[in-house]
């Protein structure tokens, strides 16, 4: 889809959502990329922002509140962003397998590259490698149905993540595939249809249908 606003993604995640739990679409899986962009998870942790809110707009970022979990991150260009609508009684799983399957993805992909990602220790969601975080992790869960997901970190200006306390985790750093990759990077493009790829087969799908954002 490219780069897409993060409240416009936020609505079509609303109606996607609204869809699926209506039998009126299946399985749904976006992929794209945000402007800067802080979001807050609904426990609404808007203190491990370092930096006043009248900042933000001399960075050129935007600063949303959102229902989903997790604590405040950073979305931005050059982080590859998927967010699942599926149901999850369709594919059997619970909302920690769910969880867990969000990691293997962005764990697998990034073996891919030689680079060895694990998922974080107890009240540690999301994959690191070693200390530093290369991908986050919140969701929402409605009547079964998820929004949200994943963000993996290929190469985005990680100053950005130096204004907040990434995920309320304190003294832990944030890394991308472009600093622990010992090999040249594809396209953007190419990763980003790698972690789709990976995603897909963690899942167990079979039959996938690619749209363009113009037909969603």
């Amino acid at each position: 889809m490219g780069t897409v606003n993060y409240l416009e993604a936020l609505k079509l995640q609303e109606k996607l959502t609204s869809d699926r739990k209506a039998l009126k679409i299946i399985d749904t899986l976006l992929s794209l990329q945000h402007p800067p962009t802080y979001t807050v998870g609904k426990r609404e942790t808007v203190h491990n922002l370092l930096i006043p809110d009248s900042e933000l707009k001399s960075m050129g970022a935007e600063l949303h509140y959102t229902q989903r979990g997790g604590d405040i991150t950073f979305h931005g260009p050059h982080q590859a962003i998927l967010y699942p609508i599926v149901s999850l009684r369709d594919i059997g799983l619970g909302a920690r397998m769910y969880v867990e399957k969000l990691e293997l993805t962005m764990i697998e992909l990034a073996s891919m590259y030689g680079v060895k990602a694990q998922a974080g220790q107890k009240c540690e969601t999301g994959v690191w490698v070693e200390d530093r975080k290369i991908g986050a992790i919140g969701v929402k869960i409605s009547s079964g149905i998820t929004s949200h997901g994943l963000a993996f970190n290929m190469d985005p200006d990680l100053n950005y993540f130096k204004h907040i306390v990434p995920c309320g985790i304190v003294d832990k750093g944030v890394t991308s595939l472009k600093n622990e990759a010992d090999v040249e990077l594809p396209a953007e493009e190419v990763i980003q249809e790698q972690l789709i790829a990976c995603f897909v087969r963690i899942f167990g799908y079979n039959d996938v249908v690619l749209k363009d954002k113009s037909v969603l």
